[in-house]
């Protein structure tokens, strides 16, 4: 008779000390995903932190890049009857190149020549001329559909009158 008193406080101490434990894990799992809650928190704020941190040093870089690219101009000169780049018109045009690599602008490229040939030859030539920077850029990483290309001839000429001075200067390829 005496055992199964025993053995019912044996099987409510039993009941007790798991109820017990049930309860302490509760605690125990609501303070671990508390827990973790607050270190995702703090890593996003991380993330974000960073993400933001890169974005200004990246917007930083294009804006040096395009400063760059306003500082060698957006003229490039040519030769007489030549749609050939020249050095200074290819370093000057991959000046150029660098800051449209790092954002999606668009530009127009407007070729012109000096006034001697006749209008159909120089619109020809001022094509050659504007094409010529066009395809430069297209192998050096610009996307052609960013690229319009538009030739005036002699129409719009940057110096008046006539002479080597004057004609060099109508030699050009304008960068819009």
């Amino acid at each position: 008779m005496n055992v199964l008193p025993v053995a019912g406080k044996f099987a409510t101490l039993v009941f007790v000390s798991l109820f017990l434990v049930a309860c302490s894990n509760t605690d125990t799992s609501e303070a671990d995903a508390a827990a973790a809650e607050a270190a995702a928190a703090e890593s996003a704020a991380a993330e974000a932190a960073a993400a933001e941190a890169a974005a200004a040093e990246a917007a930083a870089a294009q804006q040096a890049l395009q400063e760059a690219a306003d500082a060698v101009g957006t003229v490039f000169y040519f030769e007489f009857d030549s749609s050939a780049l020249t050095d200074a018109a290819r370093t000057a045009v991959d000046a150029h190149i660098a800051a449209l690599l790092g954002n999606d602008a668009s530009v127009r490229l407007e070729g012109h020549t000096d006034e001697r040939g006749t209008r159909e030859y120089n619109l020809a030539l001022g094509e050659r001329r504007a094409n010529a920077v066009r395809d430069y850029m297209v192998a050096n990483g610009v996307p052609s559909y960013r690229i319009e290309s538009i030739s005036y001839g002699e129409e719009n000429p940057a110096a008046y009158g006539s002479g080597e001075s004057n004609w060099q200067q109508n030699r050009r390829v304008e960068l819009k």
